[in-house]
């Protein structure tokens, strides 16, 4: 049985939508893709395509990302791309376990590199912003059912749902 862990002590900080979206992006966990998408690509026995090339870089630049939000940066690298040409590839990068799709009940399909792990998601009910949370305690599954059914488990995909800092403050002020 793990020892939970020892409470720390917490600073509240206020931080906003464009804050929580740099800190994604400095931090060092997108690591498959960023580094050199072509690698990538050749290391999963995937051709290398321009389409291909785009839709991985455009996941790493944008994560949590819809399918309209990677055509829409597809297409200004890139060019004309179409819509279902994203999903095409989307897919297979999702069964290559390059990208990582996440489908959060009663919203679009969302989309990241960061694979490999088995992290978490927090998302705001209010402005949709998703975020990554680690492992709650040790390592995958971090999360022990009570009956496994005898299934080997090897993961568990939860998704925390609130309210970002950022949302808050604005609600708050609306009520004053």
């Amino acid at each position: 049985k793990q020892q939970p862990r020892p409470k720390q002590a917490r600073r509240r900080r206020r931080i906003g939508q464009s804050q929580i979206f740099d800190l994604i992006q400095s931090s060092s966990y997108n690591l498959l893709v960023s580094r050199d998408p072509a690698k990538s690509l050749r290391e999963h026995g995937v051709q290398i395509t321009a389409q291909r090339l785009a839709v991985l870089r455009a996941v790493s630049a944008r994560p949590h990302c819809t399918v309209d939000a990677v055509a829409e940066d597809v297409r200004a690298d890139i060019g004309a791309i179409s819509r279902q040409a994203v999903y095409d590839t989307l897919g297979m990068l999702v069964e290559k376990g390059l990208v990582r799709r996440i489908q959060p009940a009663g919203a679009a399909a969302r989309f990241e590199d960061r694979v490999g792990d088995n992290h978490h998601h927090l998302i705001c009910r209010t402005c949709g912003i998703t975020v990554d949370i680690d492992c709650a305690v040790g390592a995958a599954p971090c999360l022990t059912p009570d009956g496994d059914g005898q299934f080997q488990i090897d993961e568990a995909e939860v998704i925390y749902w609130g309210t970002c800092p950022e949302c808050r403050v604005k609600a708050s002020a609306e009520k004053d």
